[in-house]
């Protein structure tokens, strides 16, 4: 991923609107909404992912997974901050299910390849699930568990996915947010195996 030094760096604020979906982006989620983060390579990429789904009420990009309090993208990108870039997801699981958020996210990039997906090389760029619930982690277990095999099968390595609770979540800079959407012919690094995720029901 590159970055232009004469980009704004603002930050969302709570007035903010999604580009696409045109809901808040920083909340507040709607009583019986639920939420995720997905680290899975460069961040322009994985959130057009998540924003295209139905059920989907709205996505930021931002880090996740670190030391620092206010790590900015040239922290992260450093390596030294411990961040990874995130895809934050407020969901309607009447709409769309927890299970069918984490196929989406295990066939929609490599899990196996540590702090790399395809060219984009360093920390901020392994696969992670920061989990909202406790529910949602025994899920994203059994979900990595599960694919595993067909990985293996396929002739992949282990997943090295981190699976954790929320660790707290800074809102990357403005120019980020949706950047697909702004720029339809911008980077995106995202690429999945080609390998089937079975999907189990809560």
């Amino acid at each position: 991923m590159w970055f232009s030094k004469t980009e704004k760096k603002e930050t969302p604020s709570a007035a903010t609107k999604h580009f696409v979906l045109e809901t808040p982006m920083m909340g507040p989620v709607p009583e019986g909404f639920e939420q995720v983060q997905f680290g899975m390579g460069c961040f322009w990429g994985a959130e057009r992912i998540f924003w295209e789904l139905d059920g989907v009420w709205t996505t930021s990009v931002g880090y996740a997974g670190g030391g620092s309090d206010a790590p900015s993208y040239e922290d992260v990108c450093t390596g030294r901050s411990g961040h990874a870039e995130i895809v934050h997801v407020a969901f309607d699981p009447a709409r769309l299910s927890f299970s069918e958020l984490l196929k989406v996210f295990w066939e929609s990039h490599n899990p196996t390849q540590g702090d790399q997906q395809g060219n984009d090389r360093g920390s901020q760029y392994r696969s992670a699930i920061f989990c909202y619930e406790a529910a949602q982690s025994l899920l994203a277990e059994t979900s990595r568990d599960d694919y595993a095999t067909g990985l293996k099968t396929a002739g992949f390595g282990s997943i090295t996915t981190q699976i954790a609770p929320n660790p707290g979540y800074h809102y990357a800079e403005l120019y980020h947010q949706q950047y697909l959407a702004k720029n339809p012919d911008g980077y995106c690094g995202i690429g999945g195996t080609g390998v089937t995720c079975p999907m189990r029901t809560a």
